[in-house]
Parts: structure tokens; C-alpha cells; sequence
């Protein structure tokens, strides 16, 4: 099925206003109507690598209004507003594959995407199966290889759709990932995870949160899959942006040399990054070691600031409930600013501040 034809059931299934979606916001100073709300639309990918369809999504630019509704929506975070199915507007855009962290899932970060589109990209987005939002195993996550083919075969969709694939401009296609999403798109770009590196890691820094999970799962981590290690490079991908992301400590130092695309590290610090994911010299150092890097701490902020924004009663209901605080961040921190920082220093690596832009690393 077309990704422009094909239903976007589940988003209108979680808001209750369906159809009847509430008027869009009042377009932003210098956009039209159109202009102020992005496309989006939803598919299915087929990969052979799974035993089930990967759910996908895309946020383009419009060209006409459809009907708007809030994304990603839910009790804990506010949803992004969209024009569903609306047609994208013409000529070649940059593409980026975006990969949510563990546990998370691809609408979640729609602040994100949402920004990205409406700056000029067709951002294409994947729900990870067995490391997304009710569907997060600790055994399944060290397939790190199976999250990297996700993309891949989202990609492939894309480009052999009649709608998206003549708008793609294949020289510039690049990978952002936040999280778990992070080592994903450092392992498209032709990252080597080991399994004893990592291992080895979680001897050291066993408190850190992902040891923790596999250790709640039972994993043995003398016992990795071996596919953890499998080369999953993609070609097509130009250039990645990795947010926080986690298990770097246990890249080999030749996956590290053979990483020569241009590379944005950006770490959240308040005003130090979580250990897990500090890609500093404080850290796994890979910032220094990468040829082609460019690093930037945002400070302050912490691992969770990257997430969407919360509702009035989230965080109050999370303690309640004992569950992580997604929603609670360092003093002196504006989780809005932090992404809006985040947004223009991916805008500005990938040279989408205007229509002639080019991007910063070339």
C-alpha cells in the first residue's frame, strides 16, 4: 500500500476528537496557514529481517490542508500537532531516518520531526519492535543490527513509493537517533559493537541505567547474540546524529576508524551527561576518537529532557506511580529551549536553515 494512501487508524484511534480534530494553532509569524503544520502519514514496512510489519511514519512539508491532530498525544506527553495526510510539497528534500531510544517510539519525538519537516526534510520514522512503547524487552534489545535494518528497510519503502520517493534527494540522506536510537544510527554508519566490550562496561559501571535493565531481564551478558556484532552499514547514509547515545564504550577502535562520515555527538548535561551515554573524554571519549565529529553538550538538561513535553499532572502521576522521571528536569532548565536548541543545531549540521542552505560538515 501507498505510504499517501495508507489509513493513519492508530493516530486517530488515541485521539478522541478523530475528525472533528480541534482548529489548528494560529500560524506562526511569516508561515501561511499550511506553512505553520507539517504532513504526516502513516505506513507499514515490510523487512525481511522481521516477523512483523515495522509501523512507520513520515513529516513532510505540506502543500494543502487536510485535517490536523495532535501526535503522540497521551496522559504523560503533548502530542504535535499535524495535517494528516496532507499532499507534500514539490522538489527534492534531504531525508532523515530517526530512531526513538528504548522504550520510547517514533510519534513521541514528533517536536522533533515536526520541526525538521517544516525546515525542508522528509523525516521518516520507525516503532522498533521489541524495544518500543509496550513492546520493550531486555532480551531483545542487544539486537542492535535488527534496529539498524529497520531503517534500511524503511528507506527502501520510501524510495519505491510513487508519492515520497521522487521528492527524496538521495545525496542527502542521514540517520538521527536519541538514546538507543543513537546506537543505532553510529551502528547503520558502519559502528563494530563487541560483546565482551560491553560487557565489560556494565563490570565497571553496573548502576548505570541500561545495565540495569538487562540485569531486571536476566540477560547474561557473557552470552550476547552474536548479530549484536554484525556489520549493518548503510551507504546511502551520508552523515548521522547521535543524541546521547548509549552502549559506545564497546564500539571497536576499528569500527570507530572506519566511521569517516561527518558525525554530530550532542550530549545532554546538567552539567555533566549520564556516564552511559557521555561520548566526552569524561566518558567513552568516541567525540575525540571519530575522525569527522562534531560535539556539543546542552546544558542544563538531562537524559529525559530530550523528551517530549509533559502535561500539567505528568510528573506528579509518574511518582505516584513509580515510574522514571521523563518529566522532571535539573533546576534552571526549560525543556522547550533545550529543544529548540537541539533543533537548530541539527538544522544547522545538515544545512536546513533555508532553501539555500548546505549543510555545516561539507
Amino acid at each position: 500500500m501507498n505510504i499517501a494512501t495508507f489509513a493513519c487508524l492508530a493516530v486517530l484511534a488515541s485521539s478522541v476528537q478523530g475528525l472533528a480534530a480541534p482548529p489548528a494553532p494560529a500560524a506562526a509569524a511569516g508561515r501561511s496557514d499550511i506553512e505553520a503544520l507539517p504532513g504526516y502519514d502513516r505506513f507499514d514496512v515490510v523487512a525481511p529481517h522481521r516477523a512483523v510489519l515495522v509501523p512507520a511514519s513520515i513529516w513532510y512539508r505540506a502543500s494543502a490542508r487536510t485535517y490536523a491532530i495532535p501526535i503522540g498525544e497521551n496522559p504523560v506527553f503533548r502530542g504535535t500537532p499535524a495535517l494528516v495526510g496532507a499532499a507534500a510539497a514539490a522538489g527534492k528534500h534531504p531525508l532523515i531516518l530517526l530512531s526513538h531510544g528504548s522504550g520510547g517510539n517514533m510519534d513521541g519525538l514528533g517536536w522533533l520531526s515536526s520541526e525538521l519537516a517544516l525546515r525542508g526534510a522528509l523525516v521518516v520514522a520507525v516503532n522498533h519492535p521489541g524495544t518500543t512503547s509496550g513492546d520493550s524487552s531486555p532480551r531483545r534489545t542487544p539486537r542492535f543490527d535488527e534496529r539498524a535494518k529497520d531503517l534500511s528497510a524503511a528507506l527502501d519503502t520510501v524510495l519505491a513509493d510513487p508519492s515520497f520517493g521522487k521528492l527524496v534527494d538521495t545525496s542527502r540522506i542521514s540517520a538521527l537517533g536519541f538514546s538507543l536510537g543513537g546506537t543505532t544510527v553510529l551502528d547503520l554508519a558502519g559502528g563494530h559493537f563487541v560483546r565482551t566490550k560491553y560487557r565489560d562496561y556494565c563490570r565497571t559501571f553496573g548502576e548505570q541505567g541500561d545495565c540495569v535493565f538487562y540485569r531486571k531481564g536476566g540477560v547474561d551478558l557473557d552470552r550476547l547474540p552474536a548479530e549484536m556484532e554484525a556489520n549493518v552499514r548503510d551507504p546511502r547514509v551520508g552523515s548521522v546524529i547521535a543524541v546521547d547515545p548509549g552502549v559506545t564504550d564497546a564500539l571497536s577502535p576499528e569500527g570507530i576508524a572506519a566511521m569517516t562520515l561527518p558525525v554530530l555527538l550532542i550530549n545532554l548535561g546538567a552539567p555533566d551527561p549520564w556516564r552511559g551515554v557521555d561520548v566526552s573524554a569524561k566518558g567513552s571519549d568516541l567525540a575525540a576518537r571519530l575522525s569527522n565529529a562534531t560535539y556539543e553538550t546542552i546544558r542544563p538538561a538531562v537524559h529525559f529532557t530530550f523528551l517530549g513535553l509533559c502535561t500539567p499532572q505528568a510528573a506528579k502521576m509518574l511518582e505516584e506511580e513509580q515510574d522514571d522521571p521523563v518529566c522532571t528536569d535539573p533546576a534552571g532548565s526549560d525543556r522547550a529551549a533545550v529543544h529548540a536548541e537541539v533543533i537548530d543545531a541539527v538544522a544547522a549540521f545538515l544545512g536546513l536553515s533555508g532553501p539555500e542552505a548546505v549543510p555545516s560538515h561539507q
